[in-house]
C-alpha cells in the first residue's frame, strides 16, 4: 500500500532532502522514524531535492507499507520522534502507482529579502542595504518565462538529462519590510533559484540592464550569470498535483 506524505522543515540543519553519507538530512531521519514506528523496509521517495539550508513550508514524499496503518495516529508518532524542525502534516493512502516527484505538477520557490533589520527573521531573509528597481527586475523576472532552456542558472556538472524547465510565473512583490521572489516552475535545476535570484539582483542594482539578462539567459553559460545567493532564505512554498489522479484507488 502506498501513502503519501505531507510535512514541512527547517532545513537549516540538514544537508537537504536527500540522504547523503557525510551528514544528516531529512528523508534519513523520516526513514528512520518509519522504521522505528512501523515495518517500513524502503526508501521514502521526495517531490523533489531541495540543497543544504533550504526550508520546506510544503514538501511531499511517498512510501510503501505492506499493511494499512491508522495515518492519524502515525504523523502523531512520527512528530514526537522527528526533531522540532521537522513538521509532519499528513498521512494518506494514494494509488499503487502514485508518485510524489514524477506526478507533481509544478513547485513554487519563495526567495526572502529583507530591507530592514529584524533579528527574528535573521535566519530565514537575505537582507539588502542597497536601492533595488523593483520595477527593472519584474521586467526580466518575465523574461524567464520565455524560455525553457537554464543551463545559465543550474550547477555546473550535474548529473541531470535536460536543463529545460517551464516557469509558469515569476515575480517580485513587497510584502511589509520584505522584497519577496516567487518563481513557479514544472521542475528546477540544482541551484537554479538562488542563481536566478542573484542575477536579478544585478538587474536592480544596475549592473546588468534587460538585455544583458536576456544574453546571459540565451549564452547557456553560468559562469556569465550571477552569483548563486545564500540557501537560508530559500522555501519551497507549494508542490501542485492533479489529486483526482493521485487519490482513486
Amino acid at each position: 500500500m502506498r501513502y503519501f506524505i505531507e510535512l514541512s522543515y527547517d532545513g537549516s540543519a540538514y544537508c537537504g532532502w536527500q540522504v547523503q553519507s557525510s551528514s544528516c538530512s531529512v528523508q534519513e531521519l523520516l526513514e528512520s522514524g518509519l522504521r522505528f514506528k512501523t515495518a517500513f523496509t524502503g526508501r521514502v521517495t521526495g517531490c523533489g531535492r531541495t540543497d543544504a539550508g533550504v526550508h520546506a513550508h510544503q514538501f511531499f514524499a511517498h512510501f510503501d507499507l505492506d499493511k494499512e496503518v491508522d495515518t492519524s495516529k502515525l504523523s502523531d508518532d512520527l512528530n514526537r520522534y522527528l526533531p522540532n524542525d521537522i513538521a509532519i502534516k499528513q498521512i494518506f493512502m494514494v494509488n499503487s502507482n502514485a508518485h510524489a516527484r514524477f506526478d507533481a505538477i509544478s513547485r513554487t520557490y519563495c526567495y526572502y529579502l529583507a530591507t530592514k533589520k529584524n533579528p527574528f527573521m535573521k535566519n530565514y531573509v537575505l537582507p539588502v542595504h542597497y536601492f533595488l528597481n523593483l520595477d527593472m527586475m519584474n521586467e526580466a523576472s518575465a523574461v524567464l518565462m520565455k524560455f525553457e532552456d537554464f543551463t545559465s542558472f543550474s550547477k555546473l556538472h550535474s548529473d541531470v538529462k535536460t536543463n529545460n524547465c517551464m516557469v509558469t510565473q515569476a515575480f517580485w512583490r513587497v510584502h511589509d519590510e520584505q522584497l519577496i521572489f516567487t518563481i513557479t516552475a514544472d521542475r528546477f535545476l540544482r541551484d537554479m533559484v538562488r542563481a536566478i535570484v542573484g542575477t536579478l539582483l544585478d538587474v536592480g542594482r544596475g549592473k546588468i540592464s534587460l538585455t544583458q539578462f536576456i544574453d546571459i539567459i540565451q549564452n547557456k553559460d553560468r559562469r556569465k550569470a550571477g552569483i548563486s545567493v545564500p540557501a537560508h532564505a530559500l522555501f519551497l512554498e507549494k508542490v501542485e498535483y492533479d489529486w483526482d489522479k493521485i487519490l482513486t484507488l
